[in-house]
């Protein structure tokens, strides 16, 4: 006889193995299906490090759950014993009348958060490493900083696998049905059947979730790692995360942290892709050289020579906030996607809210309750579309 999974979740990157950890947590019979291991190089969940900050620039409503975040990673850490979160230091330089510097304030104000505005000749004097446009302003939040985001992947599917669930690789996921009270998830290692059904299935949402018609757009992004000859840029020597908006488009980057460079890419620009399974990896020498020129001239040192590059991918949702919900015949069959470029921080809350609602906890109990829903104008902040208008078909 085969057996019926409590939980199958579809999909095990960021937000996956967080759902799959929370559900195995219940005492759940959890399965964990998806086509690559834990912390692969295929998705959106790899590159080494993302940071991770409260002064929410996208908007304030974000920042209750980035602080429900920061509480789920130290207990993450904790559980494991495996160190996660460095927090180095975040600087974020801008214009003092633009989106990023402005957005920041937003935050910090309503929410009571420490951060430190430097003006030109102070960010000039105290971080002497970088090189600032004239009319730049900085801010500096102290306790931001990165995760190691496939050693995360990793810790949150060994706590998942210590809890009991069950975890496939190597197993692509053709479509799922409503079978009864039950759900049918049929793979190409057979047909699997579960009482509640989590989809987060990153890049591939598009096919998995075709149905909802949601317009996500899945973008390539380079991640590129310079090194650069200065003692100045290593974790070691208190070099922080950067986040600069300049006129030719927003950029990032991380300190020196094991000699392999520091990492830097751009966080606007890239390109569509239609097919995220047969994306072109290759080097793209249009990206490289606009970080480069980003590296030339905001770093206050010899040339960056560049040593390393991977390519991850964005799938923006049409507003750029993120999309949760049920679907709405079948409140047993959840489902994230369009994290956008700044979901990775936030996985082991929405991963939690995604077995909420499994369980049926009522959406405004864990959206508009936690923060996570809070509408602002036309727009509805994080969680998407309530009501998608879609049943299980």
């Amino acid at each position: 006889m085969s057996k019926t999974y409590d939980c199958i979740v579809i999909g095990t990157g960021g937000v996956g193995s967080a759902a799959a950890m929370f559900a195995a947590a219940r005492g759940w019979r959890t399965l964990g299906l998806d086509r690559f291991p834990p912390g692969h190089a295929r998705g959106s969940s790899h590159g080494q490090t993302r940071i991770i900050r409260q002064a929410y620039f996208e908007h304030p409503d974000y920042v209750p759950v980035v602080l429900d975040a920061y509480r789920l990673w130290d207990e993450i850490e904790r559980r494991s014993g495996r160190s996660l979160f460095a927090r180095t230091g975040l600087l974020q330089v801008g214009q003092p009348d633009g989106p990023i510097i402005g957005g920041i304030q937003s935050s910090a104000d309503q929410h009571n958060l420490p951060i430190r505005r430097y003006e030109l000749a102070e960010l000039r004097e105290q971080f002497p490493l970088f090189n600032f446009d004239e009319g730049t302003v900085g801010l500096y939040e102290e306790i931001a900083g990165y995760l190691l985001v496939e050693t995360c992947v990793e810790t949150m599917a060994e706590l998942a696998r210590q809890a009991g669930a069950e975890l496939r690789d190597g197993a692509t996921v053709g479509n799922f049905s409503q079978s009864g009270g039950d759900v049918r998830v049929q793979t190409d290692q057979g047909t699997f059947t579960g009482r509640r059904v989590i989809v987060t299935a990153g890049a591939w949402a598009n096919d998995l979730l075709s149905a909802l018609k949601i317009p996500l757009q899945v973008i390539a992004k380079h991640q590129h790692w310079f090194r650069i000859a200065d003692e100045r840029a290593k974790l070691s020597e208190g070099c922080p995360v950067f986040f600069f908006e300049t006129p030719a488009g927003y950029f990032y980057g991380f300190p020196d942290i094991d000699g392999r460079g520091n990492k830097i890419a751009e966080h606007s620009g890239g390109h569509q892709m239609n097919d995220p399974l047969h994306v072109d990896r290759q080097l793209d020498g249009v990206d490289l050289q606009r970080v480069q020129e980003f590296a030339h001239q905001h770093f206050n040192t010899p040339r960056a020579v560049h040593v390393d590059h991977s390519l991850c991918m964005y799938t923006m949702s049409p507003d750029k906030h993120f999309v949760v919900d049920v679907l709405e015949d079948s409140p047993h069959i959840a489902f994230a996607c369009g994290m956008s470029g700044h979901g990775f921080k936030f996985t082991p809350v929405i991963g939690q809210a995604l077995v909420n609602l499994v369980d049926g906890t009522r959406r405004d109990d864990i959206f508009c309750g936690s923060g996570v829903l809070i509408p602002a104008g036309n727009q509805r902040t994080c969680s998407l579309l309530i009501d998608a208008g879609i049943d299980a078909g």
